[in-house]
């Protein structure tokens, strides 16, 4: 019996790396569209949300977009969605970029700010803290590398889980300069602060992971 590929939509709202997200999702078998298009966006199997270039940006791109709402609605439904350098950031509650504070979609408490390093952006290949159980670093070794870009992270993790129904996220580090929040499994939504469609195998497999939970 043929087995169906996983419908995945890379929302395209026009701050994202729109087209290297596609070829690595083809790549791992995931039948891909890129659109902004609110009734596909919603229908697919899962919804990825990339972004570069600076938080309020990016923000104001997905609004005018109603990208705020699609992923709202999925999260509501528990319909995945992933999110991928910007498109993790803006999950937050808030950016600071030049002093400039910008309101996040809020789906997790904190700020996004200035990384404190000595080279500014942090861009190259740097291995991650994953947690043991993780499901989306299944399958990587410890010190696989992943591909950074970026000035701006946010540097604490402040969800808290009270319910003892409800799975705490589980958060992944990564450290330059300071140590920051590196990716985020939090029920259906997910996302990387490094990009996997940059990372070669390790973020292939990485992918691969996200779309098997589809």
């Amino acid at each position: 019996m043929a087995v169906t590929a996983k419908k995945v939509v890379v929302f395209d709202y026009g701050f994202g790396n729109v087209r290297s997200a596609e070829r690595a999702l083809a790549r791992v078998g995931a039948d891909v569209e890129i659109t902004r298009d609110f009734d596909a966006a919603m229908n697919a199997d899962g919804l990825l949300v990339p972004g570069v270039g600076a938080f309020a940006a990016c923000i104001e791109g997905l609004r005018s977009a109603r990208g705020d709402w699609v992923i709202g609605r999925r999260l509501a439904g528990g319909r995945p969605v992933m999110g991928i350098c910007v498109g993790m950031q803006i999950l937050f509650a808030r950016g600071v970029e030049h002093g400039v504070e910008a309101e996040g979609l809020d789906e997790w408490p904190g700020t996004v700010g200035p990384l404190k390093a000595d080279v500014v952006p942090h861009m190259g290949w740097n291995t991650v803290t994953a947690p043991a159980d993780s499901a989306l670093f299944a399958g990587l070794d410890a010190d696989a590398r992943f591909y950074f870009v970026h000035s701006y992270a946010a540097h604490t993790w402040e969800l808290e889980t009270h319910n003892p129904a409800l799975k705490a996220a589980k958060v992944t580090w990564s450290t330059h300069g300071e140590r920051f929040v590196a990716a985020v499994e939090n029920g259906p939504l997910w996302a990387t602060q490094f990009h996997p469609e940059k990372s070669g195998d390790a973020g292939a497999q990485l992918l691969t992971n996200w779309i098997e939970t589809l």
